[in-house]
């Protein structure tokens, strides 16, 4: 009678994975990094930096007619960083990534909660950060409509944090607005539409942050609007944005009126061949230059991939930089295509500050990228390299003394990338 029980629950499992699909796939991400100047000037008597750090992930989907279910779990690792025996996790950095349910609901409406990447557009705003080991979640509640090449999203997340004696408590803004923008309330509006050579996307936000050394209730919302166009026909493409922000920002435990910040940009490509394709393009982000302490005309871009803009050695918006001389990026590129499965980036940038720092000057320096990036059988591989070649200014800015700071500002890293896909039951 048993075994009867037995091939019941299995035809019954049987009939519940041919209504529906389930998928587990995984990631393994080692990169190895020579930094000697990354994020900031190096001073000649420092030492470089070397280490290998690792991403896994195991990741489960499973899809209905009626509702979707996905759930993500992630380790960052760096080689050596547990001591050999040790019955814990050192850095504390294994979670959930992302957990999450979508639910529909008819009409082309459905419902997404829970931890999961906001990724909008080219993720100048908002992006999962995919670059960096850890990236970037959110938890928050998604309300999504989408018919033909229309789509409307529209965001609300609540912060608190139960780590106090009494339960639920009003999360502090411990890292301040000068670095993550930890928010304690969000609310987001995305609204897109594509047509044959042209699409645009329309961007309205506003983000409250706690200041951590007043009252549970003292929030400064910061609000961020602005749009993404798109235009391309055969070979040749045009991308632009334009954001403002306006509002209140906090700086450490104090407040500062956000008056007349902006982004605006424009990138140009060009398929020259099947096998080269240049690019040409333009930043311009918005810096203070305020004597009023009270306020500020800086932009921030919140939580955007940065690393994927403005030169890949961070100098720039990735955790710095925040309410200061803003930034002018100048930039060319090109991607040459080796072979089936080999290609080549080179980037030249130029920097300089869109406000003059307290010596006059604006002249921050040139930056030139590398990648070469190789796809193999079931896996992936990356090499970079990239070369800073600082001006006056960006000593300045950075506060280290020209005669103090290294010859040579580089950094060099390989990484791997292998996503095992273990079960699909669609297929």
């Amino acid at each position: 009678m048993k075994k009867q029980y037995v091939i019941l629950g299995l035809l019954l499992g049987c009939l519940q994975f041919a209504q529906a699909q389930f998928t587990l796939d995984g990631e393994f991400k080692p990169r190895t990094e020579y930094r000697h100047g990354f994020g900031s000037l190096i001073p000649k008597d420092a030492e470089p930096g070397f280490g290998i750090s690792t991403r896994a992930r195991l990741n489960a989907g499973y899809a209905t007619e009626t509702y979707k279910f996905y759930i993500s779990f992630q380790d960052v690792m760096v080689w050596g960083e547990n001591r050999q025996i040790l019955p814990y996790d050192m850095n504390n950095s294994f979670a959930i990534f992302q957990a999450w349910a979508e639910l529909q609901l008819g009409s082309g409406w459905s419902t997404k909660i829970g931890r999961q990447v906001l990724s909008y557009d080219d993720q100048r705003i908002l992006g999962g950060l995919d670059w960096a080991q850890q990236a970037r979640n959110h938890d928050a509640g998604l309300i999504k409509y989408k018919k033909d090449s229309f789509a409307l999203d529209i965001a609300l997340a609540w912060n608190q944090d139960y780590s106090h004696p009494t339960g639920f408590i009003s999360v502090g803004n411990e890292y301040n607005t000068s670095g993550f923008f930890s928010y304690k309330t969000m609310q987001m509006l995305h609204a897109s539409k594509k047509w044959e050579n042209f699409s645009g996307s329309l961007l309205l936000m506003n983000n409250g942050f706690q200041n951590a050394a007043s009252g549970l209730g003292d929030v400064a919302n910061l609000q961020t609007m602005g749009a993404h166009l798109k235009w391309g026909k055969n070979a040749f493409s045009l991308t632009g944005n334009i954001y403002i922000q306006t509002g209140e920002a906090i700086y450490g435990t104090s407040y500062k009126d956000v008056k007349g910040a902006y982004l605006a940009s424009l990138d140009a490509s060009f398929k020259l061949s099947p096998k080269i394709g240049l690019g040409a393009g333009f930043e311009i982000i918005s810096g203070n230059d305020k004597t009023n302490t009270d306020e500020t005309g800086a932009f921030f871009p919140l939580y955007g991939t940065n690393h994927k803009f403005n030169g890949f050695m961070d100098y720039f918006y990735v955790g710095n930089h925040a309410n200061s001389v803003g930034l002018v990026d100048v930039h060319v590129g090109a991607n040459f295509k080796l072979g089936e499965t080999t290609s080549l980036m080179a980037k030249v940038l130029n920097f300089s500050a869109e406000k003059e720092l307290p010596s006059g000057e604006k002249s921050l320096g040139t930056e030139v990228d590398l990648v070469l990036a190789k796809q193999f059988k079931g896996y992936g591989l990356k090499i970079g390299y990239s070369h800073m070649f600082a001006s006056d200014g960006m000593y300045e800015l950075k506060n280290v003394a020209k005669a103090d700071a290294a010859d040579v500002q580089n950094w060099a890293w390989v990484q791997l990338l292998i996503k095992p896909k273990f079960l699909n039951t669609a297929k």
